[in-house]
């Protein structure tokens, strides 16, 4: 493809947001970076001649995209993901579990995923409580970075709950006290218990 110029400033950050939040919303892509670099490929751009937006800048722009085409469709979604999560937290009561992610910020949409901390004194509880509930699970891996920057990788457990995937990273108990950085905006991720969660839910009835 042929590359062309691209409007200096705020006008291409602006298009490569939109266009990324586009790509996570229609794809079901995840990744940030990923996103933004497809969108300069897209739209003709050099990636790396251009001033990147953020992916603060990006996931304004998919809760922009939702209000503008998914206001009939999206909220009675996100509900149904979070009273999911709401039931995922329940059984997962023992575990201290928290939400995290777009479901808890507001932004997810037919492709989520339900994200989940729980802490415990070994992963093995956790798997062994879903081998009690009779739950089939996939075991994985996510790397996650500290705000002191030390990256580190924790178990990962994924089930499906109805038809949403559901993924269980395991802390330690004491990491209930410092939630790992947001690939977001870099800052702690917002986690959100049981009782934040009914709160939430409460609010919008």
């Amino acid at each position: 493809m042929t590359r062309r110029a691209a409007p200096r400033g705020h006008d291409s950050r602006h298009w490569l947001a939109q266009e990324a939040a586009r790509i996570m919303a229609e794809e079901g892509v995840r990744d940030f970076r990923f996103a933004k670099h497809k969108a300069a490929e897209r739209l003709g751009f050099d990636a790396h001649s251009l001033p990147m937006p953020t992916n603060v800048e990006v996931e304004a722009a998919l809760a922009e995209r939702q209000r503008l085409f998914h206001a009939d469709s999206q909220p009675a979604r996100l509900r149904q993901l979070r009273e999911t999560a709401r039931a995922a937290m329940c059984m997962l009561n023992g575990f201290d579990a928290r939400l995290v992610g777009p479901v808890l910020s507001g932004t997810a949409d037919r492709h989520a995923i339900i994200y989940l901390h729980v802490f415990s004194d070994t992963p093995e509880q956790v798997a062994i409580l879903l081998m009690d509930k009779h739950i089939p699970y996939e075991v994985s891996a996510r790397k996650l970075r500290s705000a002191a920057g030390v990256q580190r990788e924790y178990p990962l457990y994924r089930f499906v709950a109805g038809d949403t995937p559901v993924e269980l990273t395991v802390f330690a108990v004491d990491g209930i006290r410092e939630a790992p950085c947001s690939p977001v905006d870099g800052k702690p991720m917002k986690r959100a218990s049981l009782r934040d969660l009914d709160i939430l839910l409460a609010a919008v009835e």
